[in-house]
């Protein structure tokens, strides 16, 4: 497994822009798929998705593989994923 944490740096754009910034946190296998995923914002609102959620008013787990080559700089410990998942 892979775990990654990207920090995205704009709003959603939508009717919960109010949220403010999020990171993004993922679980991936070697080929990329995405297992597992949080997305923690500023104002403390933090949506969780995996294959027993899907997908809910807010938003959903990605359907698109992540290039790995391209998220090597986000890694991050599994320790650090699981403790925000709890």
């Amino acid at each position: 497994m892979n775990y990654f944490k990207r920090k995205w740096n704009e709003t959603r754009g939508d009717q919960y822009d109010s949220w403010g910034k999020s990171a993004w946190y993922f679980e991936t296998d070697n080929n990329g798929e995405v297992l597992r995923q949080i997305e923690a914002y500023d104002n403390g609102k933090v949506l969780k998705y995996d294959n027993q959620n899907i997908d809910d008013e807010f938003g959903g787990l990605a359907d698109q593989n992540l290039d790995l080559s391209e998220f090597v700089e986000f890694s991050i410990e599994k320790e650090e994923f699981e403790n925000k998942w709890k």
